[in-house]
């Protein structure tokens, strides 16, 4: 009588799938609401009431961007010989995130505000700057707490994360 054992399989460990996502968006969004309304309210010098309603719009379409954004992020990191998520990564992740918002909260700050396209964007750079950082600090965060998503363990083949960037794997 032979005893054959099953082929180990790889699974991921920490909060992984849509519990994961669902978690990350509410955490993500909530903060971010809180933070955008005041300084959209120091910014505009209007109060908090009406620039809460255009951080409630800015966090419904940065939820949406969110999920496609982080969906396509995923997809690309899940190719890429090298595991894990290095501040190179990090950064290209939330220079990429925050990039895209530009193309739609400009438009939505300038009519909400009733100002030209070039102020609200002057508006949005402090925004963005915040949320360059806001983005990157909670991400590592985040996964800290839950643990790296599937995207960016170590595979079955063996491939370990990593999360220090050397000259060859500076984005990978």
């Amino acid at each position: 009588m032979s005893t054959q054992t099953a082929p180990a399989t790889h699974r991921p460990t920490g909060l992984q799938g849509l519990r994961r996502r669902v978690l990350y968006v509410t955490l993500y969004e909530l903060i971010a609401i809180v933070a955008a309304t005041a300084a959209l309210a120091w910014l505009t010098g209007q109060g908090p009431g009406h620039s809460g309603v255009v951080a409630v719009a800015a966090s419904a379409i940065a939820v949406v961007w969110n999920l496609v954004f982080n969906w396509a992020f995923e997809r690309w990191e899940a190719r890429q010989p090298v595991r894990g998520r290095s501040t190179a990564r990090r950064i290209a992740h939330a220079i990429g995130f925050e990039g895209g918002l530009v193309f739609t909260l400009v438009p939505l700050f300038a009519w909400w505000f009733k100002v030209s396209l070039w102020q609200a964007f002057v508006m949005d750079l402090g925004l963005i700057a915040f949320f360059l950082c806001y983005t990157f600090v909670f991400n590592w965060g985040f996964d800290r707490i839950f643990g790296l998503p599937a995207s960016a363990q170590a595979g079955p083949s063996g491939v370990q994360a990593t999360t220090k960037a050397t000259p060859q794997t500076v984005i990978q």
